[in-house]
């Protein structure tokens, strides 16, 4: 009955624990020869919180992370347009967490292995293919260097491997490259000092020039005592979907050249942009990419999930967040059904059209687009932002996605758990 996992990233490894935690035995097999905390920042939504803090890991991930208790929408000048409050702050029972993705990775693979055991993850091995018989799925690893090295057979197959899923192109062989919207993102991590309420996450801008910054962890004070916070930052530039740019880059280091010069008076009172992006350690460049939602996603013992099933834009903080509520919907389906095709169609039959969603509301810039419509109404700001857009307007900007996203809080407070079957953690 053992379910056999492609990728132990953060839907591979919440999908591990979660069978686990019902009692379905499990084996993850990661590429990459030892996982480390690679990455920048990321937010997990309070419905994705929740299915942490119900694994057990809730604690430990705040303690990793910032409770963010504020988003705030800005213009290119340091303009308020909307704020409201979030995670506990906002009336829901669990938080939304500012953390870096590697940290939460880390946690989630160590969790994972002393819930398991160590042999239950495999690392260094590839999934380069399958087949499939009546009864179960024989998977072809492969060690780094692409030569085939030996076969695991299990009850079924979930592809958590990411946007280049090898188990995605075995069923859309002529889907083609992931799809580039004209936007490119230089990302970072800074110490500096706290901004706003120290809680807050930011964006400020438009549609084609948007700069967007939280902290992820508190830091070691400054030498003179003053607070110091890790600070995650995204500079993104929107370009014609025909300009020449290395597409398929997708994660090199970044040159502030590139992108600074646009960015150098974007001095507000309360915070220093500039000064931000100058500081960073690193910078990472990529092009923001995601693919057209699928017609199903596998057949008989296969499916999908994660980035492999739905990459998206980075926009309304959900790629993880969705990940995690998929592995904790395929738990659920696999109680009702047994480790079966049926656990399977049902699962995507609930999670592709929900993800679909997502996709295609963060293709319209989500709840960002309340930042392109004042640029467009205000382009050289304004004295009163009530007389540009109403608050009744903002306010739906926000409440709509949330409802698509599956995170407006009278809904997620009230609904039942998810897996609602499972042994003490």
């Amino acid at each position: 009955m053992t379910v056999l996992v492609a990728g132990a990233g953060i839907g591979g490894l919440t999908l591990a624990l979660s069978l686990h935690q019902v009692g379905i035995p499990v084996r993850v097999f990661e590429q990459s020869g030892r996982l480390q905390p690679l990455g920048v920042g990321i937010n997990v939504l309070p419905h994705a919180v929740r299915e942490l803090d119900e694994l057990g890991l809730r604690e430990a991930l705040v303690g990793l992370g910032i409770e963010t208790a504020e988003l705030a929408y800005y213009t290119k000048r340091g303009q308020r347009i909307w704020s409201e409050k979030r995670g506990l702050a906002a009336g829901y029972r669990w938080p939304q967490v500012s953390v870096h993705r590697g940290r939460l990775q880390m946690l989630l693979f160590e969790a994972a292995r002393d819930r398991l055991g160590a042999d239950a993850i495999v690392t260094g091995r590839k999934v380069v293919g399958f087949r499939e018989s009546a009864d179960g799925v024989t998977l072809r690893l492969a060690d780094r260097h692409g030569t085939e090295v030996g076969e695991a057979t299990g009850a079924l197959l979930v592809a958590c491997d990411g946007i280049h899923s090898t188990i995605r192109r075995h069923f859309f062989p002529g889907e083609g490259p992931p799809i580039w919207n004209g936007a490119i993102l230089w990302r970072g991590v800074t110490v500096a000092s706290p901004f706003l309420t120290g809680r807050s996450m930011i964006m400020a801008g438009h549609e084609f020039q948007k700069f967007v910054c939280y902290p992820v962890a508190e830091e070691a004070p400054a030498p003179d005592g003053a607070p110091r916070q890790l600070i995650n930052w995204i500079a993104e530039k929107k370009f014609a979907p025909d300009h020449d740019w290395p597409r398929e880059d997708w994660n090199r280091p970044g040159d502030p050249a590139d992108f600074l010069p646009d960015f150098e008076d974007w001095r507000f009172d309360w915070l220093d942009i500039p000064a931000l992006i100058r500081a960073a350690g690193a910078i990472y460049e990529f092009p923001m990419v995601d693919r057209d939602p699928l017609p199903h996603w596998g057949a008989g013992r296969v499916t999908l999930l994660g980035d492999a099933a739905h990459p998206m834009y980075p926009i309304g903080s959900n790629g993880a967040s969705q990940a995690i509520l998929d592995a904790r919907v395929l738990t659920a389906r696999l109680i009702e059904h047994g480790a079966s095709a049926a656990a399977l169609s049902a699962y995507a039959a609930e999670r592709n059209p929900a993800t679909a969603k997502v996709i295609t509301a963060n293709r319209a810039n989500g709840p960002e687009q309340v930042m392109q419509l004042v640029e467009t109404r205000a382009p050289d700001g304004f004295d009163d932002i009530d007389a540009v857009i109403s608050a009744a307007e903002r306010a739906e900007h926000a409440r709509s996605y949330k409802r698509i996203a599956g995170f407006d809080v009278e809904t997620l407070n009230a609904r039942p758990a998810i897996v609602t079957a499972h042994r003490p953690v």
